[in-house]
């Protein structure tokens, strides 16, 4: 029995569920029936049928007839259907009338809200400086940096070869050495001797030179006496030539006579011959004389040179000798670096040359200052530009530039490599006008004051000094020109000034 009841109680939700609408009009219908009290149309027996879940072998499906679907339970099934409609449907209408609740209570509180006084627009004026310009003739000077460099450097060598028997305590790296100071001695023994026997030659020759003089001499002499006695000759001869025409002398008197005269003609032709000899061979001992003396002196000089002195004060480096050791001609024994010669050696740019060039010509002779920063000292030197570099720098643009420091050894010596500081005098600004950099807007304008408003004026930038600018343009002598940046300036713009010397 509870599975045949389960059976029709499920075909009869089954039909129910399909016309829902219908059970609610048929409840409609009656109550509008008993209100106007006409009799109900007749029911139609007919009713679909839902077939039944699947049932069990041997069981025949039963047959849902009219007066099964009015029973009890079918009222009782559809006032439940209806109840949970209405809740599903206040569950679904219930947010909405939460929202619009909410909505006509803030649109309530919107209407009633009391209006808020309106306050008048008030013009915005913009707490400034100022200061009155004047204009001015001013001379800036340009801050650059470079490094100092040796005026004067060189490598000195050994000019002898030999072995090094004594060295400078001065040579090590870093030392001084004063100008003519012996850097380094090379053994002289060899050097020595050499000179000893280069003026012994030469006294020998000197010895010469007298012996041949002295037979000079000596064979003038001869000559004159020879001389003498071919006048005799010859006088006697012209004595026996009438005696013999008279028959005073026979021939042959007169034939020795002339005889005698030949002779002492013919010595003293020798004699006058040999006086041209010993002249030549003076000269010539002389001329080795000559020659060894100028041996003797590139002996002194090779003797002097196994010693070598500082050509001037300097700062030693790349010390490459020591005692003992054998140096070769040539071999570099150390660099020298003029302590008395620094230059500071820096770039200008091109338009920092050419401003300074085209109104003064040249740099050479411009005096400037160089600054040495150590830690937290500064020291200066006074310094003069003596030159210009021979080419245009490709990499920076500029020139190099060499100025050479009057002492730098004081107030502390200054040694190459150093990074400095070079103060250099720019060209001199005529009639300009001297302002702080806060104010110059967009690079080519400045705001003058005139009825507590601003105005522009158009300037140009011709130099600096110090931390400010100078300018000219549209600017006069009287002019207050605000100092102070901000943020929107312009024509117009009202201003409260605290005005500024």
């Amino acid at each position: 029995m509870s599975g045949k009841h389960a059976t029709d109680e499920y075909r009869l939700y089954a039909v129910i569920a399909k016309t829902p609408s219908k059970a609610t009009t048929n409840v409609q219908d009656r109550k509008k029936l008993a209100m106007t009290g006409a009799n109900p149309p007749a029911r139609k027996p007919a009713l679909q049928e839902v077939p039944p879940p699947q049932e069990q072998k041997g069981e025949a499906s039963p047959v849902v007839t009219p007066d099964r679907q009015r029973g009890p339970d079918s009222g009782r099934s559809a006032r439940h259907i209806l109840a949970a409609s209405l809740r599903i449907g206040l569950k679904t209408l219930l947010p909405f009338a939460v929202v619009a609740a909410g909505y006509a209570g803030y649109r309530a509180l919107v209407a009633s809200k009391p209006e808020a006084p309106v306050r008048p627009k008030q013009e915005l004026a913009y707490a400034i400086k100022s200061a009155i310009v004047q204009s001015g003739d001013y001379q800036p000077v340009m801050t650059l940096f470079g490094s100092t460099v040796a005026g004067r450097q060189v490598d000195i060598r050994a000019l002898v070869s030999g072995q090094i028997v004594e060295t400078s305590d001065a040579l090590r790296e870093g030392g001084q050495v004063q100008a003519g100071a012996l850097l380094l001695k090379i053994d002289p023994i060899d050097y020595r001797t050499a000179l000893a026997e280069l003026r012994a030659q030469r006294a020998e020759a000197r010895a010469k030179v007298s012996e041949f003089e002295s037979s000079l001499a000596a064979s003038r002499q001869s000559l004159a006496h020879a001389r003498d006695q071919l006048k005799l000759a010859e006088i006697d001869l012209e004595r026996a030539e009438p005696l013999a025409v008279r028959g005073a002398v026979s021939e042959r008197t007169v034939d020795d006579r002339r005889q005698i005269l030949f002779q002492r003609r013919q010595s003293a032709d020798e004699i006058k011959n040999n006086l041209k000899i010993w002249e030549a061979r003076i000269i010539q001992q002389k001329a080795a004389v000559t020659r060894l003396e100028t041996a003797i002196e590139r002996a002194e000089r090779r003797l002097a040179e196994t010693e070598l002195r500082a050509p001037f004060s300097a700062y030693v480096t790349e010390v490459g000798a020591q005692v003992g050791r054998m140096v070769g001609s040539n071999d570099k024994v150390a660099t020298l670096i003029d302590r008395d010669w620094i230059e500071a050696r820096f770039n200008l740019t091109d338009d920092q040359f050419g401003r300074i060039v085209a109104k003064e010509g040249s740099l050479a002779g411009r005096e400037v200052t160089v600054r040495w920063v150590l830690g937290s000292n500064t020291f200066s030197y006074s310094a003069v530009i003596e030159r210009v570099g021979a080419r245009i720098s490709s990499a920076t643009g500029g020139v190099e530039v060499y100025a050479r420091i009057k002492s730098p050894t004081e107030p502390v010596p200054l040694r190459p490599g150093a990074f400095v500081q070079i103060d250099v005098p720019d060209t001199q600004y005529e009639d300009v006008f001297r302002l702080p950099s806060t104010a110059l807007y967009s690079g080519d304008r400045v705001y003058a004051i005139e009825n507590e408003r601003l105005v522009t004026r158009k300037v140009r930038v011709v130099g600096g000094i110090e931390e400010d600018l100078l300018l000219e343009g549209d600017l006069k002598d009287g002019d207050r020109v605000m100092l102070t940046r901000i943020s929107t300036p312009g024509d117009g713009v009202k201003i409260n000034e605290a005005a500024t010397p």
